[in-house]
């Protein structure tokens, strides 16, 4: 059988294997609501069927209307629920099943695929390597949850739906600009981050979307990349009270370590102060 997931108008493919539902961005479907402990739910999915399973959450698990007291073999048609977010199962024949922790085939049009990006214990915690530091598994579980989040709130930007696409994204930002501040700075995590934030200003019209981007790379030290720049000037010219005294600190500071920098990087210098030209002007 084809298995999928539908949350928030979105159709989720599920690959064989377990994975983990809840609040943390550690867990491979991660869902932005307080009433979601951070590791909530077990999903495990084989060629028959799919199976829930509560962690101990605070508040349950509950299928079709129902709290769950043990693993639960799901049906067509099955609503879970997680807190406050319900998602539904729906399955078909398949004649192949989707690769274990690949990557959807480009012909699944409107649908992800959630798969197994890392291994889970019994208990549906998970299992990291035990070699290379913390930071360095958190940046990598990081990637996993934009190349997961990252198309469904692309989606939902391009429909216009921007509550949705913050909902999807807030824990995820928060995460990395925790990550940052710890000094595990990943340029690719931090390229993906800016961007997010600066087109969640633009659809959003929310100034702390700004300060956010400012303030991560303030933080990282790093100039803004090109596709990040391009997103905060269409925001720019949308949002109203944006930290005008962050965004000059950082464009002075980028300014001062620009003789550390290469060229590519002295020219992203140069675009970041046509930012702060375009919130005095």
């Amino acid at each position: 059988m084809l298995f999928r997931l539908r949350y928030l108008q979105h159709d989720f493919e599920l690959s064989l294997g377990r994975f983990i539902i809840g609040r943390s961005t550690e867990c491979q479907l991660s869902l932005d609501d307080p009433l979601v402990s951070r590791k909530h739910a077990l999903l495990v999915v084989t060629e028959a069927a799919v199976e829930v399973e509560d962690l101990g959450s605070r508040n349950g698990v509950l299928v079709n209307g129902v709290r769950i007291e043990r693993p639960t073999r799901l049906t067509e048609g099955a609503k879970i629920t997680i807190g406050s977010q319900d998602l539904f199962l729906s399955a078909q024949p398949a004649t192949r099943r989707p690769v274990i922790a690949g990557i959807p085939p480009s012909s699944r049009v409107g649908t992800e695929t959630v798969t197994s990006m890392q291994p889970v214990r019994s208990d549906g915690s998970p299992v990291t390597p035990s070699d290379g530091p913390p930071s360095e598994r958190n940046v990598t579980s990081k990637r996993d949850a934009f190349r997961l989040l990252g198309g469904v709130a692309d989606k939902a930007l391009a429909l216009g739906r921007a509550e949705e696409a913050e909902r999807l994204l807030s824990t995820l930002l928060d995460h990395v600009m925790q990550l940052v501040k710890q000094g595990a700075e990943d340029p690719a995590t931090l390229e993906q981050a800016g961007r997010y934030g600066a087109r969640l200003a633009a659809a959003t019209t929310k100034p702390k979307w700004v300060d956010y981007v400012i303030e991560l790379h303030a933080i990282a030290g790093r100039p803004c990349a090109g596709t990040t720049i391009d997103e905060l000037h269409i925001a720019l010219r949308k949002v109203k009270g944006v930290n005008i005294t962050a965004l000059k600190a950082y464009v002075q500071m980028m300014k001062d370590k620009s003789p550390e920098f290469g060229p590519a990087e002295r020219f992203l210098v140069k675009r970041a102060e046509g930012l702060e030209r375009l919130v005095t002007s």
